[in-house]
């Protein structure tokens, strides 16, 4: 055993571990570590791999479902059933840390490794999505950040050959130091092709496939989980670098390679890199390894055995592979010209011994390394804001509404929060593969068609930020429900979530009150939409010293399934005349909108109306008035409001709309409130006897609001709110402006 560089606490505390870790690693040993191996549970306990202080609380969620076919935490990704013998592997993963000091490779390869953790389980990816976070939109450092992050996901989902069909994009001050770069990925396997990240079978091969390693990325989960600070830049080298063409070789590759049925276990390397695989693996399979580190192909020369094992290179995987076959695997890597090389073998120890030329190096115990085994799990203290009691204390009456509206439509339609997103959208390619079915029907989430089959996959990401900061719970809750209705509007079923849980940092109880509370309206929510949770990411540390945490952000992926593609729904008008309604109530309510914030600039306002139950009867309306082809569109209610939604309808077709407000409810609040549960659709004279009987038998509140108009004008009580063209000029074009291109 190598025992030079004998360690200490004051090692242990330089790699991110406390003290009383420290003390229970000597207790695992029954020895003192050396520095390979202290670094070895630096990574594996580290906040990004070891889930230490969310791990209590995330078991709360709700995981089971008729669909279910792999539950949280069993796999690389979630795994649902969508029948017919097809299953959909789908994960929702952060990159924060990393494209905040380097923007391109950050995003970039946050695109690869969501993607590598849905092939690696046998499924091809065929959609991405992404929700994005950027602070104050004039500040040259965003805008820097904006181009560089946008680059990075266009270039590496471009080339790796996935299209990327929708996302999200906000901006906030809060996140000037700290963006978000949180990236989706869904794909589709057959059953009996999947494979897990399992190792077993005494004797049987271990091999590394894909791309030499380097000593990009190393320490990079230890990195991710600590704040951004002035000292951040210094650790640009836990930045990895990505290789999409690469990672296409690598997808042809393992999806062949699991046909011949001789891989007993495979899975990426990502965060922590050789050691989080092969322990990870090793524990579930209740197995050891011995890993020959001479053994791995690298890409700079002299490399130490803790920068082979923590390196986070991309493109790279770990197989196990049933002895005997070894030659059938080879010709297939071969054949994609991409290193195969046997680095160690499965033991029988449920130990993990590493080697460098001939001498161990680390001899550390697989279980204790990794969540559900030895590694630490923390209750950590929370406390409630103050600013939360502030924010109870709002009332719309000590607003004054204003003279002109048509002042405040204009703001939000030039606000780079309600805006068109045209500027990023342009630079992905939707429509690799033929699948997406929105690319050019505008729908309020992503249809991915499910080839060989009249099925398909509906997708989206969502969360209001502002509203979760003013209440973690029901902010939270409104984010799985808009993912819901996103989904429903859409004409799909909601079937399972995956999140990317993005706070502060931990030890602050009035940031950790925010994840409490956030857990908590997630698990309501889901249980009531029986959308069970799959797995996901949650990134701690999202601060900087000088500015503080974030707003909380718990992305909510949803997955949706539509049996017949017939129930496609469109959110645009389809012609002039069509009637306009509202489902769900009109609130005098403006609590947290766009515009209160960025109109009026009060920012202490509680979370906008909501009543989860009144929002999943809204949302099974809908889906009886989509399949019984009653209605022409159906576009939810969201970011800036009534009038928002009905301009976002109006201007795909070059339609108007003329309206009437609600007498019952002050005008701003009609138009520009964010209350939630309502939904705008548009239904045919010819229909309208249909429409109106239908939602008669229910008990959910609708109202007619008006008329599709022609040739673009948008009236609302006989006033002008201008031309939808003149709108949406402006609307196309403000990021393209802003940001000088």
């Amino acid at each position: 055993m190598e025992q030079q560089q004998l360690t200490t606490v004051e090692t242990a505390k330089d790699l991110g571990l406390l003290p009383a870790e420290y003390d229970r690693i000597i207790e695992i040993l029954g020895r003192v570590p050396n520095f390979t191996e202290l670094s070895i549970f630096s990574v594996m306990w580290s906040e990004h791999c070891s889930y230490k202080n969310s791990i209590t609380w995330l078991k709360t969620l709700p995981k089971d479902g008729p669909r279910m076919l792999a539950k949280a935490g069993e796999e690389n990704a979630g795994l649902v059933d969508l029948g017919d013998g097809i299953g959909c592997a789908f994960k929702i993963e952060s990159h924060n840390h990393p494209s905040a000091l380097e923007p391109y490779q950050g995003a970039a390869t946050g695109v690869g490794g969501i993607n590598r953790d849905i092939f690696t389980m046998g499924a091809r990816p065929i959609a991405q999505l992404n929700s994005l976070r950027f602070g104050d939109l004039s500040l040259d450092k965003t805008k820097w950040l904006v181009k560089g992050v946008v680059k990075g996901i266009s270039h590496y989902g471009n080339a790796f050959g996935i299209p990327t069909v929708g996302g999200e994009l906000f901006f906030d001050e809060c996140y000037n130091i700290n963006p978000l770069v949180n990236a989706f990925s869904a794909g589709i396997v057959k059953a009996g092709e999947t494979v897990s990240a399992t190792s077993y079978g005494v004797g049987n091969p271990v091999y590394i496939v894909g791309s030499a390693t380097g000593k990009d990325g190393i320490h990079g989960a230890a990195f991710a989980s600590k704040d951004i600070s002035a000292d951040s830049v210094n650790d640009l080298p836990a930045v990895q670098v990505g290789d999409p063409f690469q990672e296409k070789l690598l997808l042809e590759a393992t999806l062949e390679v699991i046909k011949t049925g001789a891989v007993i276990g495979m899975q990426d390397m990502g965060a922590a890199g050789i050691i989080c695989s092969n322990s990870e693996m090793s524990a579930k399979g209740e197995h050891g390894m011995r890993i020959d580190l001479d053994k791995v192909p690298t890409r700079q020369d002299n490399m130490k055995p803790f920068e082979i094992l923590l390196s986070e290179s991309q493109e790279r995987m770990l197989i196990v592979v049933e002895k005997g076959r070894e030659d059938e695997v080879q010709a297939i890597f071969d054949k994609w010209d991409l290193n195969c090389v046997q680095i160690g073998e499965v033991t029988d120890t449920q130990r993990l011994h590493y080697y460098m030329d001939g001498e161990l190096v680390a001899d550390v115990p697989a279980d204790d390394l990794v969540l559900g085994g030895g590694a630490p799990v923390y209750q950590r203290e929370y406390k409630e804001p103050a600013y939360y009691a502030e924010n109870q204390k709002f009332n719309i009456d000590d607003v004054p509404e204003p003279t002109n509206l048509v002042e405040v439509a204009e703001h939000l339609i030039g606000h780079p929060n309600i805006a068109s997103k045209r500027w990023v959208t342009d630079q992905y390619d939707s429509m690799i593969g033929t699948s997406t079915m929105t690319t050019n029907r505008p729908s309020d989430a992503a249809v991915v068609a499910v080839k060989d089959t009249d099925k398909a996959i509906v997708i989206t990401v969502d969360c209001n930020s502002r509203y979760v900061y003013a209440d973690p719970q029901k902010g939270c809750a409104i984010a799985v429900a808009e993912a819901a209705r996103n989904i429903t509007c859409a004409g799909g079923e909601p079937v399972a979530i995956t999140n990317c849980l993005n706070f502060g940092n931990p030890y602050i109880p009035e940031v950790y009150w925010q994840f409490v509370g956030a857990i908590k309206g997630m698990g309501e929510a889901c249980t009531k939409f029986e959308t069970p949770v799959t797995g996901g990411n949650v990134s701690f540390y999202n601060q900087s010293s000088d500015e503080g945490p974030v707003f909380p952000t718990p992305t909510i992926g949803m997955l949706g399934v539509m049996d017949d593609l017939d129930n496609l729904m469109t959110l645009d008008f389809k012609q002039p005349d069509d009637l306009i309604y509202l489902i769900g109530e009109s609130v005098n309510d403006i609590a947290s909108s766009q515009y209160l914030a960025s109109y009026h600039k009060i920012l202490k306002a509680p979370a906008p109306y909501f009543d989860l139950d009144k929002e999943y009867d809204t949302h099974q309306v809908i889906k009886q008035l989509i399949t019984n082809k009653i209605i022409q569109s159906a576009h939810d209610v969201a970011d800036g409001g009534l009038f928002i939604t009905l301009t976002e309808s109006a201007m795909p077709n070059g339609l108007g709309f003329d309206i009437a407000s609600d007498a019952n409810i002050r005008k701003d609040a009609f138009l520009f409130g964010e209350a939630q549960g309502r939904i705008v659709v548009s239904v045919a004279p010819a229909d309208q006897e249909r429409f109106i009987e239908l939602m008669a038998t229910s008990e959910v509140e609708f109202s007619l609001l008006g008329t599709v108009a022609k040739e673009g004008n948008l009236l609302i009580d006989d006033e002008p709110f201008g031309n939808i063209h003149d709108i949406k000029l402006v609307h196309d074009n403000v990021l393209h402006v802003i940001l000088g291109e």
